[in-house]
């Protein structure tokens, strides 16, 4: 008799899935394992887009501003949302799904926002300075307001007040964790809501059905099509609508105004932690 295969590992589970040596996935990389492999494949597509009517160093930009918002995206969801455990961020960093030099530059002051490590890298630069985009603002001539830097593409990245919240100016520069935190909650209050009309509902038939002093009723067969916002929109993982990005954008910013204690600390044990 044939002996009974072993099932096979869900192969979308693991990110690291071109590495044989990687190992499987803590609990709780799922819930952020659906925007890591579409961001992966939006780069995989912007690598092979031509490059046709773009300058040399144009066509990178969304290589480092993908990075940028995956490492982002991580970071925020471990730091400042407490969405997932140190294991699944520890795991993130040494699998090299994010940029680990990238983020340990953010947790240092005047670098939270950085683009990449590369435009603060002297070396790159004429005259050992740093990029257009670390040039706050308020500090920048006229001609220079809307500068991006030549490799990122990057509009802006230093810390302080009256820089741009989206530094890229297009989705990649969107803030994912808190795209995917309104939109869970958009989606939870639509929830109570279709709760409530169907209590609400059933409420007026029992009281109808009393009146007529029979218990016959009409039966509505007309379905709702709320379940239809569901959990993958039509954007995808990013704000398609100008509401979800303001929403998300608000959010964010509570959050980085709230973290008064730093990023260098990590969540408190005793706080809830998806898993």
């Amino acid at each position: 008799c044939t002996q009974e295969r072993p099932a096979q590992p869900q192969r979308e589970n693991n990110m690291n899935r071109w590495d044989p040596k990687a190992k499987k996935p803590p609990k709780g990389f799922n819930y952020l394992a659906p925007v890591l492999s579409a961001l992966e494949n939006e780069l995989r597509d912007k690598v092979r887009e031509s490059n046709a009517g773009k300058r040399n160093t144009e066509s990178m930009w969304p290589v480092h501003q993908i990075n940028w918002q995956r490492s982002r995206y991580v970071y925020d969801l471990y730091y400042q949302h407490r969405k997932i455990s140190k294991k699944v961020y520890d795991y993130c960093v040494k699998n090299k799904l994010v940029d680990g030099a990238l983020i340990a530059k953010w947790k240092k002051s005047g670098y939270e926002k950085l683009c990449s490590t590369y435009v603060i890298n002297s070396n790159n630069y004429k005259f050992g300075t740093t990029s257009i985009c670390r040039v706050p603002l308020k500090d920048r001539g006229p001609e220079q307001m809307t500068a991006q830097d030549p490799t990122t593409g990057c509009r802006g990245c230093a810390s302080g007040v009256g820089q741009p919240r989206n530094i890229f100016g297009n989705k990649y520069g969107q803030n994912l964790a808190a795209v995917q935190i309104a939109r869970e909650k958009r989606m939870e209050e639509m929830e109570r809501k279709r709760q409530r009309e169907e209590e609400e509902e059933e409420e007026q038939r029992k009281i109808a059905a009393s009146s007529k002093g029979t218990g016959d009723s009409e039966t509505d067969d007309s379905d709702s099509d709320e379940d239809d916002y569901g959990p993958a929109p039509a954007a995808g993982v990013w704000a398609g609508g100008k509401k979800l990005e303001e929403e998300s954008e608000r959010m964010a910013e509570e959050f980085e105004a709230g973290n008064e204690r730093g990023t260098d600390e990590q969540p408190s044990k005793k706080q809830k932690i998806n898993s």
